[in-house]
Order: C-alpha cells, then structure tokens, then sequence
C-alpha cells in the first residue's frame, strides 16, 4: 500500500468504527446537558411534554420532522429518527429503519408465515403470540440501533380480488377474521412499548392491472361497502387494537386521495378515537399532484393533506415543498405544529424523550432474544395451523413413512428456500427448502426442478422430473407462484397456474406410480380444477409461503405427524373471473349487468374451493348446546327509537338502526357448540359459525361469519366451545346510505350442516 493512500484509508476506517458505534449505540434525546428542557421531564403530561418541544423549533426545524426520515435537531440533543420500519410477518428488509448488515450483532430474525397463511389457522391466540414475537425481536433490535420503534404493520386491508398481488400480506376477504387479526397483531406487539400501523387506509388492493395503477386509481364505493367491508378492519385495530398509526393510501376515494380525505381522516380520531399519527405512503402526498392531478401545485397538494390530517410524509415531497407552501400563505405553522403534536405525542409515549432506553422496561432485550428456540418453535406451529388440505381421495394422506422407501419431489419452488417468506421478509433465522424438509423424513428422496423458474416458459426440464417420478415409490409436486407472480406493485393476469407448470403435472401424473400429491406455493388463490378433478392427483396442500419453518411443517403434515386443520381466509374463483375488472370496487353481486359480486358474502358464481374449506385427517361432527332462539330490542332502543317503533302507523318495522339503540351489551348472547372428534388422530378443528340474516335491505349478504375458534380435539372425543354473538355486530348489515341496521325477524345461523333459528323482534 501506499504511503500516499494511508491517511486516507485511516479517515475511512475510523468513519466505518463510528459509524458502527453509533449503530451499536442509539443516539437518544434528554442526554446532558440537554435534559433540562421541558419536553424531558416525565413528571409532565404527555400533551404538555410535546408542545414544550414545539415551542423550541423554528419553523425550518419543524418542517424537517414531516418526513418519515426525520432531521437531527443538535442545538437540543435530538438525533435523527427513521420512523419507516417493517414487521408485516417478521423484521423485514423493506423499509430503512431496518438494517441485518451494517455489522451489528443481529444479522437474522424469525420469519414467520405470510399473514395469509397465519390466518388460515383461524386462531386469535396464535397471531396474538406472533405478534408479541416479532415485538420482543423489534425491540431488541431498537436496542442495538438496527431498526426504530415505529413500524407500518399490520397491512388490514380486504382480500378483494383474487389477482391483488398484496392479497398475501392481508388476513383474507372476511371483515370480521380481518379485524380480529388486526386487534390480536397490534395489542401483541405494541405491549413491548412498541407503534404498529394500520394500513392502507382505504379501499386499497389495487397495484398494476390494465391501465390503472395504485398511484392515480379512483376507488368508486358505496356507501354500503365502506360501511360493511372495507372500514372495519380499520375501526377494530383503531378501537380495539388501539393502534398508534394510520396509513393513508395512494388511491382516491369517490374521486378525493386517501391522504386527503379530510372526513375520513378526521372520522378516525373523532368517532373511533385514533390517538396517534397519520402516515401517507410513500409517496403518496406526491401522488395527490404527480399522478391523479388533485391540485394545481406541489404546495397545494403537501397543504391539502396536512390540513385533511395526514401528518407525516413518507419521503421528502413534504419537507421539499412546505416552506414554500407557506410562503404562498397555502399551509399555516399551526397546521404543520398540530402535526407534529401527534408525531411527538408518539415518540414520548414510546419512551423516546424519556433517557437510556437500556434503563427502561425492555432495554436489556438484545440479541439473545432473536431467533431463539421458543420464537422458531412459534413459527413452526403457525405453519403447521395454517396448511390446508383442499383434497385427499381415499385417505391417501398421511403417509407411513416406515412403508416409502423412495420419494420424489418435483417442482421450481420445491428446492428453494428463498421463495418461501413473499413479500415483506427479511433474513430468516433457519432457512430450509421444502426438498431438505422431505429428506428428513425419507433419505432416498430425489429432486427435479422440471421449470427452470415459476413463469415455466419451457417443458425442457420435464424429462428429469418424469424420470425421477417413473421410479419413486411416492411423488410430491410442488407449483403455485411466486413474488415473480404476485408482490407490490405486481398484480395477476390469470388465475391459472403459471406457464407450463399445469402440462408438468399432467406429465408427472401421467407416469407415477401411484396418485400424485400436488403442493400449492403462494398468497393469491390459483385455479386448480383440472387437479381437483383428476384421481390420478390424490391429495392437493396449500402452504402458502410458509415462511422459514414451512418445510418441516408440511413433512409433518404429509407423513401423519401434525393433523392438518386450516381454513382457507379467501374464495377461490375459476379462471373465468378475470373477465370481471379489477377496478369495479363493489362488493354486491348486479345481475343486470351480469356482474358476479366478490368474496363468499356476496359472490354468486362458481368457486374452485370456498371460504372456509379445508379438510383434516379427522371427521368432525357438531351439535348446538344453547343458543337462544328470541331477542327483544325494546329495552335497548333510545327512547326516540322506541317512540317511534311503538307508535308507527303502517307495518311492524323491518328493521333497527344500531346507532338508535342504546348499548347493545344486554342483547350478546353466546353460542355453546360440541365437537366430536370420529377419527383416529386428535387435531386442532377451526369451528366456524354463519349467519343468513333476513333480506330487509337491497345487498343483504348471502351469508356471514359470526364467530370462529380453533379448539384441540382428541380422538373419538367431545370439545366444548364457545362462540360470542354481539347481534349488533355480527348480525347486523349495512344499507345503501352506509348506515348498519340490525334486520328483524328470522336469523338462522349455520354450523356445518347444523341450523338454529334466531327470532329478533323490536319489543
């Protein structure tokens, strides 16, 4: 080396060590001699401590803070906050708040299944527990500078359409599973002194399909939809969750962006109670301007979503434009001071102003708590709940591995642990292909890729895979999609299996010994009917992605070790679907012109395999205990609304307005329900329970879920369980002008084959 170069590699190798202290070392505020301010002491409100802080900035300094990359602040010891995280099913990589290899001690964390598939488990204990997990890892994280404190998950948006590519990041198509999600998710993580984030608010499950884009679509809905679909998720993980942010999306809504809609915005902190802050997506306040050409002016566009409440921008459009914004008298300082309220309200909440966060209540966290045997442990068990076996002719699962002394696996995702996270992932603790999962079980166990990748644009690789599949006791065949399919950004075209990778099935079927077990990869439902069909494909899973402990989950499924018991979260359409655009945001079924409706509430053609449906290696039979059969509203009306039912001319009045009711709390009412367990293996069963509530509006659901539970059976044994019924939730619907309505009359509500009536009078 030159002498020439030496001074120079020193200075770099000293800004690497700083660079990595600090990393290692969170900067944090309050420090001496800054901690006399007001804003530093924790004898003081809240609100108090935040406006203080206020007080101390210029106005450059205050606009600065409206990114989601927040400036340093020196002059009052405040370092620079990165408020973009992610944690969607795990820590992830998609956002900079997070960092695996700036040479800190954590370089991987748990990567639990993709949210669609932790939902097929239908089980509200679990997401809590994964939630509260990936909370311990974030906060250890934080402990070592390698991610913030806010992270922008969970994503609640509905599962509308089955091409959406981030229908995988939701938990499905149903408003009330998605709600539960959000609230178990939310309250796990944010006990850990952590901020979860709602998002996107609303109406958003649109990326790149035809002509339209996420960055200039106009979602046309009802009022009925927002009412009864699309809403409350949003309002749960507000009010129940108490989430402490919100995400407005990139799409309008009626013609007004998301990040805009003042009455939307405003709807959340005032009627659902929304104490924390407003966050656009990234780069949604652009978006407002650049592409759906809201607003004159970049000024416009950054003054019209501060004022309608967004209050922090993720990216720099806000921070690049505000000044001038007031200089043009567009944006005043008490607009962008009211949201730095909420912003700073967030972080003094979350301890950030409070000293060393090593001397707080989950400062000793650190990397001995990432990754560890309980959280991997937790992983594989959501796997495993979240399998669904969709066929098995003549019980061919499980299989005695004591009796396969050969097997083959076939498929371009089945050797590739890279595929098995989707969106929103980071570095996984234990990566493994669902080749090594198999060749755990079976030694002599044979691979073939038979496509060179997903898209399987070539048949050039199934002489392989037919030979391997000629002579192996057993063949397992593993197709679906991929993020090369489906992710952000990213939206199906076909609900068919990808290229060739059907005609590679047909090939394998064609030559195996014995009936085929066909293995499904991917969040978005797929088209299979030419397999559930074919009796030479005995047996059809679906492991989603699955994340880092699928592998071993599904050999646990096929070789009899774990009794599968998920639910699907969505319907499954047949190809014919996509003839329905994507852009058309209403859920109700039109038979005028011909349109079909969306998710199993409305739907009214065809399904490959419904809602719900997922089978076990047990059979199950039910039998209602107590439920009653006879409400009475009369003594839960206002006295305006009882007035006027009890003196009405004309009719007995078909229906209720719920917000004309006084509390709802006296009319719940709980179902008891048996299971019993018939087969020879005990498992976990999901109970589901519907209703068909009667038709007194236009729009009324074909049906609807009231309640859920995943209860542990045993074998040729009886499980009790209990099933909460709130009819002002549950058995209520929306009209069309948006209002719910608790219909009167006969509800019935629906256990498997079982029936119970319900009868619902005003007095």
């Amino acid at each position: 080396m030159s002498l020439y170069y030496r001074p120079f590699i020193f200075f770099l190798f000293t800004l690497l060590i700083l660079k990595l202290s600090n990393s290692l070392n969170p900067q944090y505020p309050c420090q001496p001699p800054h901690n006399s301010y007001t804003f530093c002491d924790q004898s003081l409100p809240i609100p108090t401590r935040a406006n203080s802080l206020i007080t101390h900035l210029t106005l450059e300094e205050k606009i600065k803070q409206l990114s989601d990359n927040a400036s340093a602040i020196p002059r009052l010891g405040i370092p620079s906050y990165e408020w973009w995280s992610e944690s969607l099913h795990g820590i992830a990589i998609n956002g900079p708040g997070v960092s695996f290899k700036s040479g800190g001690p954590i370089s991987a964390a748990t990567e639990f299944p993709q949210v669609i598939v932790s939902t097929a488990s239908f089980n509200r204990t679990l997401w809590f527990l994964i939630g509260s997990a990936i909370g311990v890892e974030a906060r250890a994280m934080y402990n070592v500078g390698q991610a913030g404190l806010t992270f922008w998950a969970p994503n609640v948006n509905i599962f509308r359409d089955p091409r959406w590519g981030r229908g995988q990041e939701t938990p499905g198509e149903d408003p009330m599973v998605v709600s539960a999600y959000a609230v178990e998710y939310v309250q796990g993580f944010q006990r850990l002194m952590l901020s979860a984030c709602c998002k996107h608010f609303t109406a958003y499950d649109l990326e790149k399909w035809g002509n339209f884009s996420r960055y200039s679509f106009n979602a046309l809905v009802t009022e009925q939809d927002l009412e009864d679909t699309y809403q409350p998720p949003f309002r749960s993980c507000i009010q129940q969750g108490k989430a402490s942010c919100l995400m407005c999306s990139y799409n309008a809504v009626n013609g007004v962006p998301a990040c805009a809609r003042k009455d939307l915005l405003q709807k959340a902190r005032i009627d659902w109670g929304f104490e924390g802050y407003i966050v656009s997506d990234c780069d949604a306040v652009a978006t407002i301007f650049e592409y759906q050409n809201y607003t004159k002016s970049p000024e416009d566009a950054v003054a019209i979503s501060l004022k309608a409440g967004t209050d922090i921008n993720c990216g720099s459009y806000v921070t690049r434009t505000a000044q001038s914004a007031v200089n043009q008298g567009k944006l005043l300082e008490e607009d962008i001071d009211r949201a730095l309220l909420n912003l700073f309200s967030v972080q003094l909440r979350l301890g950030l102003f409070d000293g060393d966060p090593k001397n707080g209540q989950f400062g000793k966290l650190g990397p001995e708590d990432v990754c560890t045997e309980e959280h991997k442990t937790l992983a594989l068990e959501a796997a495993r709940q979240g399998i669904v076996l969709l066929k098995n002719d003549n019980k061919f699962l499980p299989l005695n591995k004591k009796v396969v002394s050969s097997l083959a696996i076939i498929g371009p995702l089945a050797n590739n642990s890279d595929s098995l996270g989707g969106d929103y992932t980071g570095y996984s603790c234990d990566p493994q292909s669902l080749f090594d999962g198999v060749k755990a079980y079976i030694e002599k166990t044979a691979y073939a890729v038979g496509c060179a990748d997903v898209s399987c644009n070539s048949d050039a690789q199934f002489d392989e895979a037919i030979k391997i599949a000629k002579t192996a006791d057993f063949v397992i065949v593993v197709v679906g999609i991929d993020l090369s399919q489906e992710t952000e950004d990213r939206d199906r075209i076909s609900l068919l299996l990808p290229g060739k990778q059907m005609a590679l099935v047909s090939s394998v079927t064609a030559v195996s010994k014995k009936p085929v077990i066909l293995v499904l990869t991917g969040g978005g439902p797929v088209d299979v009917s030419f397999a559930k069909e074919d009796p030479k494909i005995s047996s059809i899973l679906w492991i989603g992605y699955p994340g880092e402990a699928g592998p071993k989950a599904l050999a646990e499924v096929i070789f009899g070790e774990y009794n599968p018991g998920g639910r699907l979260p969505m319907t499954w359409y047949p190809e014919s679907f996509t003839n329905v655009p994507m852009n058309d945001m209403n859920m109700r079924a039109d038979p005028i012109r011909g349109y079909p409706g969306r998710t199993y509430r409305f739907y009214t053609g065809k399904r490959v395999y419904g809602f719900g449906e997922g089978l076990s290696y047990s059979n199950y039979a039910y039998k209602f205990l107590s439920a009653p059969s006879k409400l009475s509203l009369l003594g839960s009306l206002t006295a305006t609304s009882r007035k006027r039912v009890l003196h009405q001319s004309g009719d007995t009045p078909r229906f209720i307005l719920t917000d004309e009711m006084n509390s709802c709390d006296s009319l719940r009412f709980d179902v008891r329900i048996s299971v019993m367990n018939s087969g020879d293996m005990d498992g976990s069963h999901v109970v589901m329970l519907f209703s068909r509530v009667p038709r007194v509006v236009d729009g009324t659901p074909e049906k609807q879920l009231v309640g859920f539970d995943r209860v542990h059976t045993f074998s040729n044994g009886i499980t009790e369980t209990t099933v909460s019924v709130d009819p002002c939730k549950h058995l209520a619907t929306a009209n069309k002008q948006g209002k719910m309505i608790l219909p009167l009359g006969d509800h019935v509500l629906f256990l498997g084959d079982l029936e119970h009536f319900v009868t619902i009078e005003a007095f």
